[in-house]
Parts: structure tokens; C-alpha cells; sequence
């Protein structure tokens, strides 16, 4: 009795879309931004334009033509008289081609 064997592949180049891609940006002004076809990611902190690029149309099975990536500073919050810092994130702003959409909803 023969086994099937599947073919594991270990290029860290391969499947990087779960350590690149945190979670979908929504807000107010990113849903109207979807109308410009750009969508808001947040993304990990040591991702790059080109990995975010792989991992948005590896995912979403769309072409991208561009990507913006601001760093978002950490921020000072109290509660009481406990002082501390809410952590900054690293997010995205990809452009993708004409026609093509992504759907967060489903």
C-alpha cells in the first residue's frame, strides 16, 4: 500500500502571505478608499514593498500596482493614574490594477 506524498517545499520564499500580512484596515476612510481601488493592510513590522506585494496577490489572486507603507508611531494612553503606550504598527496602502476587487467581507 503506497502512500501519496506531498511535496514539502522549505524556500521561505514560498507561502510568506501569514507572516507578512496581519489583518485587513478597516475603517471610515479605508472603505473609501476601496472606491480608488486601495485597499489598507496591517502588515508586520519587518515586511518589505515587494513581500507585501507577493502576499497581496498570492492571497487575493490580484495584480498590484502599487504599494505605500507608513510606519505608525506609538502612542501615550492613561487610564487613572496608570501611564503607558499603546504599541505602533507598520501598514500598507496597496493600489491593485483597474477592475479588480478585494473582498474582506466573505
Amino acid at each position: 500500500m503506497e502512500k501519496d506524498t506531498v511535496k514539502s517545499t522549505n524556500n521561505p520564499e514560498d507561502k510568506i502571505a501569514y507572516r507578512v500580512l496581519t489583518e485587513p484596515w478597516i475603517t471610515e476612510d479605508s472603505s473609501r478608499m476601496m472606491e480608488l481601488n486601495k485597499y489598507v493592510f496591517k502588515v508586520s513590522g519587518r515586511s518589505n514593498k515587494k513581500e507585501i506585494v507577493k502576499a497581496v496577490e498570492e492571497t487575493y489572486q490580484v495584480k498590484v500596482l502599487k504599494v505605500n507603507v507608513i510606519n505608525m508611531p506609538r502612542k501615550s494612553r492613561v487610564q487613572g493614574r496608570t501611564k503607558g503606550w499603546k504599541s505602533g504598527f507598520k501598514k500598507a496602502i496597496v493600489t491593485v490594477k483597474e477592475g479588480e476587487k478585494i473582498d474582506f467581507y466573505n
